[in-house]
C-alpha cells in the first residue's frame, strides 16, 4: 500500500462514500469522528477527535496528503457551529500541508430561475443559506491567500447507501420497499435534481487527485433530472409495487416544526421543493468526465441497502 494518507473528517454517508471510493485506490485511509468507532473495513483507521478543537483536529490529521471535509453539526446548529468546525479543519489541513476537498450543498444560491451553475451569485436570504455562503467565501479566501489548497464539491439532496436523514432517505425508501405511501417534501410535480451519494463521494476523490480542481467550485455529476413523482415512480417499480406517494406542503412542515426541530429548520428551505431545482454539472463533466450512476442502478443499490438494513433490524 502507498504511504499516501487520505483523511476523512466525518463517518456519515458522505464520508463512507469517499471511503468506498478510496478503497479502490492504493492509499492509506483514516476517518475521524468523536467516538473513534465506525463500521469500516479493517484496513481503514478510525480515530477519535473533537474536530471543533484546533489542537485535536491538527493532531488527528497529522501526515495527511488530502483531507476530505464530510463532517457537519446537527442541522439545527449550522449557524452556531458549522463555521467553527470548518475553520478548525482548514487549519488542520494548513498545518499538515494537505489539500482540502470540501463537500458542500446549493443553499448559498438561494431561489434560482433556471439551472444552477457554479458562477451564480450568492443570493440566499435564508439563515442556513447565508451561513453556507460565508463558509464558501472563507474557503476561497484561504485558498487565494495561500493558507491551504481547496476544492469545493456541491451536490443536491442526496440518497443512496447509508443515507437516512435526507428528504430522499429513511422517510422514503422503507415505505417504497413495503409498498406503503412515501412521504416526500414539497410539490411532487416540479423537476428536482437528486444526487446519488456514491457519485458525490467519487467526485470528492477525483478533485483530490487533480491539481486543476484546486481553487474552484464544482457541481458533482448527477443522473438526469426528473420530477420527484417520476423519481419515486421508478423506485416503486424497482421494488415491485404500485406507486403511492404524498407531498408535504410548507404549511404542514411548519406545523410539524412545532414538535420536530429538524422540520422547523426545513421550513425556510421549502422553496427548493416548491419550484424547479435543476443542477448544471457541465463544468465538472468537461474537466473530469461524467461518472453519474444511471438512475435505475442508483435506486436499485439504494433499495438493496435498505433491504439489508431492515432485515438486520
Amino acid at each position: 500500500m502507498s504511504s499516501e494518507l487520505h483523511i476523512i473528517f466525518g463517518t456519515g454517508p458522505l464520508g463512507q462514500a469517499v471511503m468506498r471510493e478510496l478503497l479502490m485506490r492504493d492509499v492509506q485511509i483514516r476517518m475521524i469522528n468523536r467516538s473513534g468507532q465506525a463500521a469500516v473495513p479493517d484496513s481503514v483507521e478510525v480515530v477519535a477527535a473533537d474536530a471543533y478543537s484546533l489542537k485535536d483536529a491538527c493532531a488527528a490529521a497529522q501526515g495527511a496528503s488530502v483531507i476530505y471535509q464530510c463532517a457537519q453539526p446537527a442541522y439545527t446548529q449550522w449557524q452556531s457551529l458549522f463555521p467553527q468546525l470548518q475553520a478548525s479543519i482548514v487549519q488542520a489541513a494548513a498545518v499538515n500541508g494537505a489539500k482540502l476537498i470540501v463537500g458542500d450543498n446549493l443553499y448559498m444560491y438561494g431561489a434560482v430561475q433556471g439551472a444552477m451553475h457554479e458562477n451564480l451569485p450568492y443570493a440566499a436570504t435564508t439563515r442556513k443559506g447565508r451561513t453556507r455562503a460565508q463558509m464558501a467565501e472563507a474557503l476561497l479566501v484561504a485558498h487565494r491567500q495561500g493558507v491551504v489548497q481547496v476544492a469545493i464539491a456541491r451536490s443536491s439532496d442526496f440518497y443512496g447507501p447509508g443515507v437516512l436523514g435526507s428528504v430522499m432517505g429513511d422517510r422514503i425508501f422503507p415505505a417504497v420497499l413495503a409498498g406503503k405511501t412515501a412521504a416526500a417534501v414539497g410539490n411532487l410535480d416540479v423537476p428536482h435534481t437528486y444526487t446519488f451519494i456514491d457519485d458525490f463521494g467519487k467526485a470528492l476523490v477525483v478533485l483530490g487527485e487533480r491539481q486543476e480542481a484546486l481553487g474552484e467550485i464544482w457541481h458533482v455529476p448527477n443522473a438526469a433530472t426528473l420530477t420527484t413523482r417520476q423519481f419515486l415512480t421508478l423506485a416503486f417499480k424497482e421494488a415491485g409495487h404500485p406507486p403511492k406517494m404524498s407531498g408535504t406542503e410548507k404549511l404542514m412542515m411548519r406545523f410539524a416544526g412545532l414538535f420536530i426541530p429538524e422540520a422547523r429548520e426545513t421550513v425556510e428551505m421549502m422553496y427548493e421543493f416548491e419550484q424547479p431545482l435543476i443542477v448544471d454539472h457541465r463544468k465538472y463533466v468537461a474537466a473530469f468526465g461524467n461518472h453519474a450512476t444511471p438512475l435505475r442502478a442508483a435506486i436499485h443499490q439504494t433499495l438493496q441497502w435498505y433491504r439489508n438494513v431492515l432485515l438486520v433490524r
